[in-house]
């Protein structure tokens, strides 16, 4: 992996990290989803005249990835509504690059140096690490429950925008498309969802809400990119770092504290990171 495209993922951790933070906006969490998805697939809508109609190959890629969309977007609403965000997040996603690697291996016959596996263990031992390091009553088994299955969906939506970028002639094109169809997908929910209070309530929130739609464009448009170039399953871990930078946000901006667990934890995801470096 060159330093570029591994520089390239780290940023994408960081614009990841500051949507989730701006999506803290609102008490309905499937709502400030909603509103940054739209907005995202609307600031997407002017590039698809530049890019152009999607290749045939990407379009089974494209229907997959948003269904896999809405079942992250409706698990995660429902695992924040019964449990605590700074434990909820790290479990969804810490979660997620060990299904992923998992998927990519038995199902796709993907392979990956063990140094670089040794990186994704760690990283993901980091994240749950920040999970599980204190008690609370955020550890309620349902919230838990669907913040695995969020990891499940994101695992899923991985996958299939990993290969879609690749069998694209051109990935830009499946990035936008792809963000354009969310945003589709999103409005059409969130009309059936709020009914006569949705539109009130998307223009109340439409600064934060485009902010964080440019925001998701930025941090998953670059992995998407980096997929098409590097194995998925190093990608997916790195981009996981965005819990890393998440703590350091809370830490220097919030002053919330920071405990000798957490810092062991984000030493972890370091070490992870470094060595994937090494193994790539």
């Amino acid at each position: 992996m060159s330093a570029t495209l591994f520089i390239a993922v780290l940023f994408a951790a960081v614009f990841h990290a500051s949507w989730n933070a701006v999506i803290k906006f609102g008490q309905d969490r499937f709502l400030g989803i909603a509103v940054m998805t739209i907005y995202s697939g609307l600031v997407s809508v002017p590039a698809l005249f530049w890019t152009g109609l999607p290749d045939a190959a990407t379009l089974k890629w494209l229907a997959l990835s948003a269904l896999f969309h809405i079942g992250y977007a409706v698990c995660l609403s429902r695992a924040y509504a019964r449990g605590d965000l700074s434990q909820i997040y790290p479990v969804s996603r810490g979660c997620a690059p060990l299904l992923t690697t998992l998927f990519a291996i038995t199902l796709f016959s993907e392979h990956l140096a063990w140094l670089s596996f040794a990186g994704i263990m760690l990283i993901v031992s980091g994240v749950i690490l920040l999970a599980f390091n204190r008690r609370s009553p955020s550890h309620a088994r349902a919230g838990l429950v669907y913040a695995i299955i969020t990891a499940f969906f994101t695992a899923c939506y991985t996958l299939s925008d990993g290969f879609g970028a690749r069998s694209s002639s051109d990935p830009l094109t499946y990035i936008f498309w792809l963000f354009a169809l969310n945003g589709w997908v999103m409005l059409i929910l969130g009309f059936a969802r709020y009914r006569h209070n949705f539109t009130r309530n998307f223009l109340r929130y439409s600064k934060p809400g485009l902010t964080g739609g440019i925001l998701q464009i930025f941090s998953y448009g670059i992995v998407i990119w980096a997929m098409g170039q590097a194995p998925i399953m190093i990608i997916a871990s790195l981009r996981e770092t965005s819990v890393l930078f998440a703590l350091l946000i809370s830490a220097f901006f919030l002053k919330e504290r920071l405990t000798q667990a957490r810092i062991v934890a984000a030493c972890i995801i370091v070490a992870g990171v470094i060595v994937i470096k090494l193994g790539s």
